[in-house]
């Protein structure tokens, strides 16, 4: 018996659900507030990443704005504190499910590949937290500020590419699980 078999699946459920409860306390209590009251997006939310002169003009919003401020610390201190953590959870979990391994174009896969896909949750986990610090410390009143906002788009760009490069994944796993045979005949 291996160790992603033991999963349940009503455990990958739940983790599902809590990352989705996260994700509408951050959308619908701080992410639609701040953009109602300042008419601009978090910056959290551009999939695509951002570059430094957008930190700078949302440093401008933010230091002529108390209450937008106020917005964003909160939800770094609050929903964005829960979400990675549980999304690396559901990640991981998801991925130990899947027992990563077999072929790969028609090759075995290395240990070390195999050892890369499991890390690549808590890469995205450590990206989001980096960003969240990054956020506080670029949109607060710190003299580490501009290094802090220099550092802040690419750990959006980190963040996002391991998130992508998990999914993918995944979804490559799943596929493979779901065809005749799967890998080695599992």
């Amino acid at each position: 018996m291996t160790a992603g078999s033991r999963i349940p699946s009503w455990m990958i459920g739940l983790l599902a659900i809590l990352c989705l409860a996260a994700l509408a306390w951050t959308t619908f209590g701080f992410v639609l507030p701040f953009r109602h009251e300042t008419g601009k997006t978090v910056l959290d939310t551009y999939f695509t990443g951002y570059d430094q002169p957008t930190v700078t003009a949302m440093q401008n919003v933010l230091s002529e704005n108390d209450v937008a401020r106020a917005l964003l610390r909160s939800m770094y201190l609050g929903p964005e504190l829960v979400l990675p953590a549980l999304m690396t959870m559901l990640l991981f979990t998801i991925v130990l499910k899947l027992q990563p391994g077999g072929s790969y174009f028609g090759k075995p896969m290395h240990p070390a590949f195999i050892k890369a896909i499991y890390a690549l949750p808590f890469i995205y986990c450590f990206a989001d937290y980096a960003e969240n610090l990054s956020s506080l410390i670029a949109f607060g009143d710190s003299s580490a500020a501009a290094s802090a906002a220099a550092l802040l788009p690419w750990m959006t760009k980190l963040k996002f590419a391991a998130l992508a490069v998990s999914a993918i994944v995944i979804l490559r796993f799943v596929l493979i699980r779901l065809t005749p045979g799967g890998v080695d005949g599992r």
